[in-house]
């Protein structure tokens, strides 16, 4: 199957960079992957979250057909790995999208951010609002960590999607609670893109059936930065001379990983050293080499160093968004995966497919790529939602 030429067009259209900060810190990555090894197993988390966990509302907006009511809460990352978070996005904050008329129970769908969704109003618009004229069930819209502190979606640094994805999963427990102690009823979680990939994340935490609806999303991130469209959005150049010259990478953050699938070439310790030499040449000569041509050290130096990166690149995004690495949720039935077929940005090839890491889960396929689907599919992502509720009600009447 190809991919989308209208998502080849569309990337090459933002001029978004990915990561320039680099890797991240080492000491985040390690204190983050150490993490990962405690919320990868749902009966290790158990007690992480209080059931009472304060969750507060400061704003309530009366719509025509329903109530709009924005809270906050502090996120319990901050608690568990203090510091890990940007004071900014230590404050989680939600809009819940109520109807003045229920027509059957009280459901409500947690709706989790996709890549450049920020604030609530796309989500509110092309699902919420609808979502209360077709079938009565209410939204609540969790705003990203990240997306607080930016007005764009570039993630600095590749450990701070890691970040971000800790902080979702925890954050999506403290709302199931909340709602579950305001006596809504049924309770499931989506999100289109990269929210549907934290929604997954979040439903493997969770210690009750539950409908989980991710649309165009898969199994894994790592092949979305190393060979989809956005790979090449990524800063490699930063990341390469990272890599290349802190030998911390390789020496500690390796031994970490659990879920590699790669094995990263090692670096010389002699490479290191003239690859730091050259760089404070490069530095002291302002970026220039001796002909007067702006140059990298680590382009000229060695040219296997992209595929060193990018190993590593799928090793540490395997280990911290691979469904294999987090626990199944309690039922596969309720899962209804929507995917489009012809998808630029989440290539499917060579990684480990939703079934086989699920087996029982619903896998439906849209014609098109990841974009025409994104703009203008929206009603099959509701409709796939509704038939996970109602399967989730046949088969769980009295769960409540």
């Amino acid at each position: 199957m190809g991919v989308s030429r209208l998502d080849v067009f569309y990337r090459r259209l933002l001029l978004t960079k990915l990561f320039i900060g680099g890797w991240g810190k080492p000491e985040d990555l390690k204190r983050i992957f150490e993490f990962r090894k405690i919320i990868g197993d749902r009966e290790k988390c158990k007690s992480l979250v209080p059931q009472d966990y304060p969750v507060y509302i400061n704003k309530t907006e009366e719509l025509a057909d329903c109530h709009v009511q924005e809270g906050f809460f502090i996120s319990p990352l901050e608690h568990l790995v203090p510091g890990i978070l940007p004071q900014e996005a230590v404050k989680a904050r939600f809009q819940f999208i109520v109807p003045k008329r229920w027509q059957k129970n009280r459901p409500v769908c947690i709706h989790l951010a996709g890549t450049g969704d920020h604030f609530f109003w796309r989500r509110r618009t092309l699902m919420a609002r609808p979502m209360i004229k077709e079938a009565g069930m209410a939204s609540l819209l969790l705003e990203n960590p990240y997306y607080i502190l930016l007005l764009r979606s570039s993630l600095k640094n590749v450990s701070d999607l890691f970040v971000m994805g800790g902080a979702l999963i925890l954050e999506s427990t403290v709302l199931l609670r909340w709602l579950e102690r305001e006596g809504y009823w049924p309770l499931g979680m989506t999100g289109i893109s990269m929210g549907g990939y934290m929604a997954s994340l979040a439903v493997t935490n969770w210690p009750k059936p539950i409908p989980l609806i991710p649309c165009l999303s898969w199994s894994t991130a790592s092949s979305v930065f190393t060979t989809g469209v956005l790979s090449k959005a990524v800063n490699w150049t930063q990341l390469e001379k990272q890599y290349a010259i802190n030998s911390r990478y390789e020496e500690e953050i390796i031994k970490l990983l659990e879920y590699c699938g790669v094995s990263v070439p090692a670096v010389s310790q002699e490479y290191r050293i003239l690859l730091g030499l050259l760089s404070q040449l490069y530095e002291a000569l302002g970026g220039y080499n001796a002909h007067g041509r702006r140059t990298d050290p680590a382009e000229c130096c060695r040219p296997s160093l992209h595929k060193e990166s990018i190993s590593f690149m799928k090793a540490v995004m395997d280990e911290c968004t691979h469904m294999a690495n987090f626990s199944v949720p309690v039922d596969t039935s309720l899962i209804v995966v929507v995917q489009a077929k012809e998808d630029a940005y989440v290539p499917r090839t060579g990684v480990l497919s939703l079934q086989e890491i699920w087996p029982g889960c619903e896998v439906r396929y849209l014609r098109g790529g990841h974009i025409s689907a994104y703009l203008f599919k929206q009603n099959i992502f509701r409709q796939a939602i509704y038939d996970a509720f109602d399967r989730f009600c046949v088969k769980y009447p009295n769960l409540h």
